[in-house]
């Protein structure tokens, strides 16, 4: 790492920089694998940009890059421009993406890297790419809490990002693991915004009845017993999972009961912005 005469690392000014001109950074994270964080980070981008918001999102995902499958970017290559990298555009609502599943020749290839090339390219990631302004940039991140979550956190350090938001399911493993999340965002001075209980229960499409799969209201009960703010639940929906799968918008479903439950969602995170 080289730095200046004043002793100020130069790629971290470039940083601050670049992240000055974005008005609100959100990470979102999670405990474990599987409880949908992606699609939610996928989602809430949309959601955003549905909103007439300018809206990017960075893919820290660096071994299990999922967004631009899911933000419909698969095939299109990131470029080289006199202002840095050029990030892809989302179709779905214009939005602009960063994602190292981008950056590779063959997306079925494994990236086996170890900690500080990781490092390496998430400070690119801030320090390269031509974010331009931007009303939110969202940090999809991997599960757990390690090298990615540290090196965003320190990169981020001097241009008070807005917190995290923590996507959990409520069964009781996933919810152990939280509590880690929680401590780590606590020990790195990481507000928390709030928590999202996915995969809350399940709605027949036939009867339209409503089953809890696990056990009911256990993330709003880990939410009063930390004092974090409960953003709401999502249930297992099945119009939800094929928009997934195919790279496509829930909101471009008319009378979408998930599209409806997650604006309550967004509408209940802009209380705490």
């Amino acid at each position: 790492m080289s730095f200046d005469a004043g002793g100020i690392d130069p790629d971290q000014k470039v940083i601050d920089l670049r992240m000055k001109a974005v008005k609100h950074k959100i990470l979102v994270l999670s405990g474990k694998g599987g409880v949908g964080k992606s699609s939610i980070s996928a989602l809430l981008s949309i959601c955003l940009a549905n909103r007439n918001f300018s809206v990017g999102i960075c893919d820290l995902d660096i071994c299990g890059p999922s967004i631009p499958h899911l933000l419909a970017v698969e095939g299109q290559q990131i470029i080289q421009t006199p202002y840095g990298w050029q990030p892809l555009k989302s179709m779905l609502s214009n939005i602009k993406v960063m994602s190292v599943g981008s950056l590779l020749q063959d997306s079925d290839s494994a990236v086996v890297w170890r900690g500080p090339r990781k490092t390496g390219i998430i400070k690119r990631f801030l320090k390269d790419t031509f974010w331009g302004k931007l009303d939110f940039l969202i940090f999809d991140t991997p599960p757990g809490t390690s090298d990615e979550h540290l090196s965003v956190v320190k990169a981020l350090k001097n241009v008070s990002p807005d917190g995290a938001i923590i996507v959990t399911t409520p069964q009781d493993l996933a919810l152990n693991t939280i509590k880690k999340e929680i401590n780590f965002c606590r020990k790195v001075n990481v507000k928390i915004i709030g928590i999202i209980s996915n995969m809350s229960g399940y709605k027949c499409p036939c009867c339209k009845e409503k089953y809890d799969l696990f056990v009911n209201k256990g993330t709003e009960k880990l939410c009063a017993e930390y004092g974090i703010p409960f953003l709401g639940q999502l249930p297992l929906d099945r119009d939800f999972v094929s928009c997934c799968e195919s790279g496509s918008s829930i909101f471009g479903l008319e009378n979408s009961s998930f599209a409806q439950e997650f604006t309550k969602i967004v509408d209940e995170l802009f209380t705490k912005l």
